[in-house]
């Protein structure tokens, strides 16, 4: 499929992690972005194709629409879509040990693949093009991500109460082998509270092994780092570090209870902090410091968290929420710029994730790619795109999602296997067998 974006203004890479907005044409051949430039420069990419210019299957008229690229949810588990508003206004241990774990326990391998699909769903109509999984039964969730052709990331949900590291590795190689390059592993495990350490040390010989990086629950709540202190009496940073954990990389998803060391060790092992500011202001678990992440040079993304915590799958809320909490951390409303979080958002996710084709609209890239209505009164006047798209978007901004090309939601339609109504109702017979 060849897919030309004409009139269209385009979201591109300028210095640093900043924009610039392009007007043009974009086209897409099959899953990649073949040209993004004016009109003047497309007219000579045509003229210097000649007899090999692409057919192209459909012209898409971009007028009052921007082109970006997707937002990529680098951390979530997609399928706690089953317990959404089902365990609230709880603090996070509570949470999970008295509602979230016991209803996971009753979840069967077929109930994974429905209620991953509906937040892929979710996620298509808040301009997300690919998500950074962990959650159980990896196998079923790569197959609904290839199935609905979406693109995942996966990392092992792996602790003390299931999985093994043999498992994972399994799953590691099934995975990265099946053939698709829409879903990938990375190795991971749960976090250090809920891990013994001769597991953890299991965990840190096995991306020895592979040379993987390694993904886990950091430094999420005071408690977690204060009970990790007693037990090792080192943060958890320092504990992952002293394990070798972190030769090939990796990062730390909540990252917000660090002290200067940890920052220090995330800096020179080229780690990742993944903030999820919604869930844990709604967990009250505290608010992850991205001024000094960014000051730092340490790599930052952005994830929901499942959307049982959060509750929502809904970028743009994210976005807006990692921007103003730093101002009201800081009591500085020049704390962290718009450009910092939307770069984050897109191309900071995609580094974090191994997506490194994915992470902007330059031909060669993976055409995964989102088109936002300015034609919206929220988004009106155009003083400023970037900041328009971090502090007054919202998700009904977004009128089409492309990923590996293919459109798989348009116009409040979506292109997937199955209906939405056979998804919601899959969905819903889960946590109704559980009630």
């Amino acid at each position: 499929m060849n897919t030309k974006f004409e009139n269209a203004m385009m979201l591109m890479p300028d210095k640093g992690h900043s924009f610039k907005v392009v007007r043009g044409t974009l086209v897409t051949s099959k899953d990649r972005i073949v040209f993004a430039g004016s009109d003047e420069e497309f007219s000579q990419y045509e003229n210097d194709l000649k007899e090999d210019a692409l057919k192209i299957d459909e012209t898409i008229d971009c007028r009052n629409n921007l082109l970006m690229p997707g937002f990529k949810n680098a951390h979530t588990h997609t399928a706690m879509t089953f317990l959404r508003s089902y365990a609230d206004d709880l603090p996070l241990q509570d949470w999970l040990t008295k509602q979230v774990f016991p209803k996971e326990a009753l979840l069967r391998e077929d109930d994974i693949y429905w209620l991953d699909l509906l937040g892929i769903m979710e996620y298509l109509t808040s301009g997300i093009t690919a998500n950074f999984d962990m959650y159980f039964y990896p196998r079923t969730i790569a197959r609904a991500s290839i199935d609905a052709g979406f693109r995942t990331v996966q990392t092992s949900s792996f602790n003390n109460f299931g999985g093994s590291p043999e498992s994972m590795e399994e799953d590691y190689n099934f995975i990265n082998n099946m053939g698709s390059d829409l879903t990938s592993f990375i190795i991971g495990f749960h976090a250090e509270y809920t891990t013994s350490m001769d597991k953890m040390e299991r965990v840190a010989s096995l991306a020895d092994k592979l040379k993987s990086p390694v993904y886990l629950h950091n430094s999420e709540t005071r408690r977690e780092v204060d009970e990790c202190l007693e037990r090792w009496g080192k943060t958890p940073t320092e504990l992952m570090d002293s394990l070798g954990m972190y030769k090939y990389g990796g990062g730390s998803f909540h990252a917000i209870w660090l002290n200067d060391n940890d920052y220090k060790i995330m800096k020179e092992r080229g780690l990742y902090a993944v903030t999820n500011p919604c869930s844990n202001a709604k967990l009250a678990s505290g608010i992850c410091d991205l001024k000094r992440i960014i000051d730092d040079g340490i790599g930052l993304a952005i994830g929901t968290d499942g959307p049982a915590s959060n509750n929502a799958l809904d970028f743009f809320r994210e976005i807006y929420m990692a921007a103003v909490l730093q101002k009201l951390k800081y009591m500085d409303a020049a704390a962290v710029p718009a450009d910092e979080i939307l770069y984050a958002a897109v191309s900071g996710g995609a580094h974090a994730m191994g997506l490194f084709d994915c992470d902007s609209l330059y031909p060669g890239n993976k055409a995964d790619l989102v088109m936002i209505d300015m034609g919206r009164p929220n988004m009106q006047p155009e003083n400023n795109i970037v900041k328009n798209l971090v502090y007054s978007a919202a998700k009904d901004d977004v009128k089409l999602t492309m990923v590996n090309g293919k459109i798989l939601y348009r116009d409040g339609e979506f292109f997937l296997p199955y209906s939405p109504e056979e998804i919601y109702a899959k969905a819903n017979a889960v946590i109704n067998r559980m009630r």
